[in-house]
């Protein structure tokens, strides 16, 4: 069967050529899938680190080199808080196609710059991006999870994401033959998360962060990047010792659909039935199986869950003689997000599988100073922080049977 229409456009999803080269086979949930990874760090600010200087340009490529239209102040969130993820819109300003074969990220104010997310959008998607920039007082936009633009699920105007920063990260690049592929009109999102904890959620100075693009113009040959999701259903009950009004799937699913709307409201039930699943299954482990309908070749991944995060991991054919890990983060840090480059890519196709599996932990919930204050609740997929994510995001091409 064929995959429906991903709901993880927030994130940055595929293409619809390649969203519907998987179609998902089985899901399922397992509350004791072993032994608990050890507690997650406190998602307080990284030491403050400078990115290291970009490796040399290699035969036709060139730097271009972005920046925040101006500086920006973050400021907690209403209701209290000592984290603010804001989006800001950058034109590359391209007249002609080159593809990105690298990007790193240098923010002007380590102190609060916690880590960035950089989205290349489409032409078909640059229209609800500004709209969306416009409409939002002061510059950029408050986001979480993603881009937060509904309007970049058009087909054709899908966000990717294209990198992820975090304090001493270098330069994310792949080799020449490779790159994800930028038309005239495309924009630049740029996701930063400021942490305010060493001010007690105080302003703390502004920032002008800014990214440097490595591009080329490519040949016939070079191959086009983009990014699937693998996603799985994120069923998690409160804690044993918790309860409350929120416990109650239902319930929880209500208020998701108050703060966020009906689409991401539903995406908990639709994940379900993708899946297979008749009825969610509430654990800290969720699996969901992608079959393979058409080749593509893996170069990179990541995986993406919120606060409560503990482990992911995307297998290739698990249970066969040929099964592979091409994916594994056994300690998942939030504030830690970065892209893996596998070892050498991987060619999948028809037949195969890649399976995606999550760990959260619901007892992280009183650890955490973003979350020790809300009331317990059975935890679904929502952009929030209260909410969760289960995905493995990787960096493919297609290619010819």
């Amino acid at each position: 069967m064929t995959k429906p229409a991903s709901p993880l456009w927030r994130l940055g999803t595929a293409t619809t050529a390649l969203a519907t080269a998987f179609a998902v086979v089985a899901c399922g949930s397992n509350a004791g899938n072993g032994a608990v990874p050890p507690p997650a760090g406190s998602h307080n600010a990284h030491a403050a680190q400078p990115s290291s200087a970009p490796q040399p340009l290699r035969a036709g490529e060139r730097f271009l080199d972005l920046k925040m239209a101006e500086a920006y102040t973050p400021a907690p969130p209403e209701g209290g808080g000592t984290d603010e993820y804001r989006c800001q819109v950058i034109d590359p300003g391209l007249t002609k196609a080159a593809f990105l074969t690298g990007t790193q990220v240098t923010p002007e104010n380590v102190a609060i710059a916690h880590h960035a997310i950089v989205y290349a959008v489409p032409p078909g998607g640059a229209a609800a991006v500004r709209e969306q920039d416009a409409k939002t007082p002061g510059l950029g936009w408050q986001c979480f999870g993603g881009t937060g633009v509904a309007g970049a699920e058009v087909e054709e105007g899908e966000a990717a994401w294209v990198d992820t920063w975090a304090p001493g990260a270098t330069e994310t690049l792949f080799t020449e033959d490779v790159g994800f592929k930028l038309e005239p009109g495309s924009l630049i999102v740029l996701q930063m998360h400021y942490n305010l904890l060493a001010t007690d959620g105080k302003p703390a100075g502004s920032d002008r962060s800014a990214v440097r693009l490595r591009l080329t113009d490519g040949t016939p040959q070079t191959r086009e990047l983009d990014t699937l999701p693998l996603d799985a259903p994120t069923d998690l009950p409160c804690a044993a010792d918790e309860s409350g009004p929120l416990c109650d799937r239902a319930a929880s699913i209500a208020d998701v659909t108050k703060r966020f709307g009906a689409e991401v409201g539903a995406t908990a039930d639709e994940q379900l039935e993708e899946c297979g699943q008749s009825a969610p299954k509430p654990g800290d482990t969720q699996t969901c199986d992608h079959e393979v309908s058409e080749p593509v070749t893996l170069f990179a991944g990541f995986g993406h869950m919120h606060l409560l995060g503990r482990a992911i991991k995307v297998e290739l054919n698990p249970g066969r003689p040929n099964a592979e890990v091409v994916l594994d983060v056994p300690q998942f840090d939030f504030d830690n997000q970065r892209l893996v480059k596998l070892p050498s890519p991987v060619e999948v196709g028809p037949g195969d599988t890649l399976r995606v599996t999550c760990t959260h932990d619901a007892g992280l919930r009183k650890q955490l100073p973003q979350l020790s204050k809300l009331p317990p609740r059975y935890v679904v997929w929502g952009d929030g922080t209260s909410d969760e994510m289960c995905t493995g995001i990787m960096t493919v091409s297609p290619r010819k049977s």
